[in-house]
């Protein structure tokens, strides 16, 4: 396939898999003016799909840089009204949203850990509506990703400029099976098998993982109405999209009270435009009581302080070692693609779908069964070729679930 055709087949996927766009049907986008011609390229193709109205918004990392930089304290703490307007109307006409991601991990570095934490508390209190929306499926979302020049760079420092976007945009086609046609069809495959591993962890019913590996010793409890999910999600009148692409994940909540041990991260941590890494957590029933990081102490600080739920954990998450991305030994420094090397945990709120008609449930019903509330949700990477997970049935037996990074079964 030509460049040309794999962008097409990308903007196909997109719209047709990712979000699953439906006749009639509203999409937002959200993106960078670094993505502005695959933008052009899946407005196109959502209209030809039969959406009602497709709105795009553009980003720009300078401009937002500028804001973190320079706006008052007094803007820092109050939220546009009609951002939440916006996300309100598209709730109500069961719309769809698709990010296209073409961040620079590197955006905001510098700016101070205070200001970040501010943003994320204010934005995530206005969003809150949307922010349950999103978290309990009520609508379509994606999230897709293309290079920036700054992301390529980031990736593939070794390259010359001029090779490094065309070889990450290789990259990121790789990880959507996209290059030798029938990418649709192939991902349906593999959506299928994702849910046939979540499937046999579902008829377990495991009470508790531990996982051990170097700087690891980590116990979680399951909740007995918890379910294992995969990429393929359902909105409530059971259209399938794909919330990330790539994905390679089944995953589950954990009951908030029901961690203990220590864990230790594997790949680097992007959050709010910086770098956390070399990081190790304690947990205590639960709750984050120390954190350590040689890179980025003050912000992991700001993170795990956001509100009374950012201490705790709110996602379980089982990719294996010889996933695709892993094998591709490439840092993404991008959650969406790292995440989905590697076993990884995520700080913040839980999703209340990995429970038992948990999308019905209100918050209290939520936090009464285990789940964690937050308005944040970050995920980190723990995972590793030198990781093993058990699972504990409720009758105190142990089955391998991980060996040596992989699935045991």
């Amino acid at each position: 396939m030509t460049f040309e055709e794999k962008l097409q087949e990308y903007a196909e996927l997109a719209v047709k898999v990712g979000v699953n766009i439906q006749p009639g049907q509203y999409l937002l986008v959200n993106t960078s003016v670094d993505a502005l011609d695959f933008a052009r390229l899946v407005v196109k193709e959502a209209y030809k799909a039969g959406a009602g109205r497709v709105h795009v918004n553009f980003s720009d990392g300078q401009i937002d840089r500028a804001y973190f930089e320079n706006a008052s304290e007094e803007e820092f703490n109050r939220f546009p009204e009609w951002v939440v307007k916006m996300r309100d109307e598209l709730i109500e006409r069961k719309g769809a949203l698709l990010w296209i991601d073409a961040a620079d991990p590197d955006l905001l570095t510098g700016i101070q850990a205070d200001r970040l934490s501010t943003h994320q508390k204010v934005s995530g209190e206005a969003l809150k509506n949307y922010r349950n929306a999103v978290m309990k499926d009520l609508i379509a979302w994606s999230i897709v990703a293309v290079p920036s020049t700054k992301w390529a760079a980031k990736v593939f420092p070794n390259l010359s400029v001029d090779e490094q976007v065309p070889a990450l945009w290789e990259a990121i086609f790789r990880t959507v099976r996209i290059g030798d046609g029938d990418a649709v069809e192939k991902w349906r495959k593999h959506v299928t098998d994702l849910e046939s591993r979540a499937a046999l962890l579902n008829a377990k019913k495991y009470a508790k993982l531990h996982y051990t590996a170097p700087g690891t010793d980590l116990t979680i409890a399951l909740a007995p109405q918890h379910k294992w999910l995969t990429g393929g999600s359902k909105t409530p009148d059971e259209t399938v999209f794909i919330a990330n692409m790539p994905t390679e994940e089944v995953y589950t909540l954990p009951i908030k009270q029901g961690v203990n041990g220590y864990v230790s991260n594997t790949k680097p941590l992007v959050y709010q435009g910086n770098i956390i890494d070399e990081f190790k957590l304690t947990f205590e029933e639960g709750k984050i009581v120390k954190a350590e990081a040689q890179v980025g102490q003050d912000l992991l600080q700001e993170l795990i302080t956001v509100d009374e739920g950012s201490c705790y954990l709110g996602e379980v998450a089982l990719v294996p070692h010889e996933s695709p991305i892993s094998a591709s030994e490439i840092l993404y420094f991008n959650t969406l693609f790292d995440e989905n090397a590697s076993n990884h945990l995520a700080i913040g709120e839980a999703y209340p779908t990995c429970l038992e008609g948990g999308r019905d449930l209100e918050k209290g019903q939520l936090e009464a069964l285990g789940a964690n509330i937050s308005m944040t949700h970050e995920d980190f990477m723990i995972g590793s070729s030198d990781m093993d997970i058990d699972g504990i049935l409720p009758d105190g037996t142990v089955e391998p679930i991980f060996r040596k990074g992989n699935w045991a079964f």
